[in-house]
């Protein structure tokens, strides 16, 4: 007699974000300045630079905010909302207002 082989789901979470808001993956902090200087661990320095992970419905639809899934962002963190989603990787749901711009590539 065969047996039936089991067949296992995986369930994957998202996360979406709501309002006027987007979710961020930030960079990642930078440990040597401009000049070639290595900075000690205990230096914190602020990165407010950002890839977006996904748009809300509200933005997406919304005209005046040209911003898209990918773009590398400039945003003020100080209402940044951390996600305890994936150890790896930071991310924080950002209202769009703090969003103050947007890295494009000029041809």
């Amino acid at each position: 007699m065969a047996e039936k082989a089991k067949t296992q789901t995986t369930v994957m979470e998202t996360v979406e974000p709501l309002g006027e808001r987007v979710l961020i993956r930030k960079d990642e902090d930078k440990k040597r300045t401009k000049g070639g200087i290595e900075l000690p661990d205990s230096v914190e320095i602020p990165t407010i630079t950002g890839r977006i992970v996904a748009v809300s419905a509200q933005i997406d639809h919304d005209e005046d905010f040209p911003i898209r899934q990918y773009d590398k962002v400039l945003f003020n963190p100080k209402r940044a909302i951390p996600v305890d989603f994936e150890s790896d990787n930071q991310l924080f749901v950002v209202p769009i207002e703090d969003v103050v711009a947007v890295f494009r590539k000029v041809k």
